[in-house]
């Protein structure tokens, strides 16, 4: 008997458990919120400035869903707050629609214009009073007050309202016009309603109007954290110019094709295929054609003067001087003549192999010209030369 008792009271037990589980609606919690993280490197500001209106009037209070609406305002500015990277912007948070029994509070500034950062601006929030008072009146103070909280500002200026636009007039509208004549296109007024009323949306959408740049949204509609990015990113960041590629360095120009660029050529117009030295000049060094103190014209230079005569043959329009030159040792009288001997030799070299006596002169530069340095061995023999020059 007690064992059929006990059998009928756990059945009894279970079945009451089910027919409770089975009755009750399970709530589901809404996931808390998590923030896109933006790459900061990636975004320059798109406004330099912002400011926040919230909407703490007494329609505020109610109820949307399970929420106050002042609840749902509040949290989608935290959750705006947590997405926007700290960038250079400057920032600040109005609200409007406080007690009636103090109408010159009927809007407050409750953080900045300052330097926006994350942390600031969520203590400010975090420290906004209840709703109460009026809509229409306030919003409108609130809006002008903006206004000059922006005066002295410069750059791009945008205006975020969060509202439930409920008992609105004229008043924010025109507000919203006059801020819009102060600033011109510097500024751009956006709404984000709290609640569907639609008379509110309605008064909302005209004051974006107003503004002329700006978007009327929703709460509702940016709960998800990917809608909240592009919220964010479509008021706030921009990406950055990019940067104007390099030109390619221009290479620079041989004009005479000698292989020494302009830039560097002290002896332009040398005809192709003439040998020269590093400054571009058309020259044949002493340690080929002349031993110290000589005038004598090495054998070992036959084959670059022949060189030469076939450059001269080949440009029968061209006449060139013969330029002789020395290195420092001895006289400077004794060594212009030297030179004036050295320009001969190669002179009559050039006439004995057929190159027209009339298109060649001389000159002779002793030691005023060297090409090298004369503290060296190596540099006076390359001072012992005769040059061509072109000549017109």
């Amino acid at each position: 008997m007690a064992k059929r008792y006990l059998r009928a009271l756990f059945i009894l037990m279970i079945s009451t458990l089910l027919i409770s589980c089975g009755g009750k609606k399970v709530v589901k919690t809404a996931p808390s919120f998590e923030p896109y993280k933006f790459n900061a490197n990636q975004y320059v500001p798109k406004v330099d400035n912002f400011v926040v209106i919230l909407d703490t009037s007494s329609s505020m209070a109610d109820k949307y869903g399970k929420k106050a609406k002042a609840k749902i305002a509040k949290d989608f500015l935290s959750a705006m707050n947590q997405t926007l990277p700290e960038l250079k912007y400057n920032a600040a948070l109005r609200t409007f629609g406080h007690s009636a029994s103090l109408p010159d509070k009927s809007t407050l500034l409750v953080y900045g214009p300052t330097q926006y950062s994350t942390s600031g601006f969520g203590e400010a929030l975090n420290s906004v009073k209840g709703p109460s008072g009026d809509s229409s009146l306030a919003l409108a103070k609130a809006i002008n007050a903006a206004g000059a909280d922006m005066k002295s500002s410069q750059g791009p200026i945008a205006v975020i309202i969060v509202s439930d636009g409920q008992k609105m007039d004229q008043k924010p509208l025109k507000a919203a016009e006059a801020v819009k004549s102060q600033f011109g296109d510097r500024v751009c007024i956006d709404t984000v309603q709290v609640g569907d009323d639609p008379a509110g949306k309605m008064a909302l959408e005209q004051i974006v109007k107003a503004g002329g740049c700006g978007v009327s949204t929703t709460a509702d509609r940016l709960a998800s954290s990917a809608n909240m990015a592009g919220f964010v990113e479509g008021i706030f960041l921009a990406k950055p110019a990019p940067k104007p590629m390099a030109k390619p360095m221009a290479k620079p120009m041989d004009s005479d094709g000698d292989g020494v660029t302009d830039d560097k050529d002290q002896c332009p117009n040398t005809p192709k295929g003439a040998t020269v030295d590093a400054r571009g000049c058309w020259t044949y060094a002493a340690v080929v054609l002349f031993g110290f103190d000589s005038a004598d014209i090495k054998s070992d230079a036959h084959p670059m003067l022949d060189e030469a005569v076939k450059i001269l043959k080949k440009n029968p329009a061209i006449k060139v001087e013969v330029d002789g030159h020395t290195d420092n040792v001895g006289p400077a009288a004794y060594n212009v003549n030297l030179s004036e001997r050295r320009a001969n030799s190669v002179m009559k070299y050039f006439v004995d192999n057929g190159v027209e006596a009339e298109r060649l002169t001389i000159k002779g530069f002793g030691l005023t010209k060297p090409a090298a340095s004369n503290d060296t061995k190596e540099g006076r023999a390359k001072n012992r030369r005769v040059e061509l020059t072109p000549v017109k």
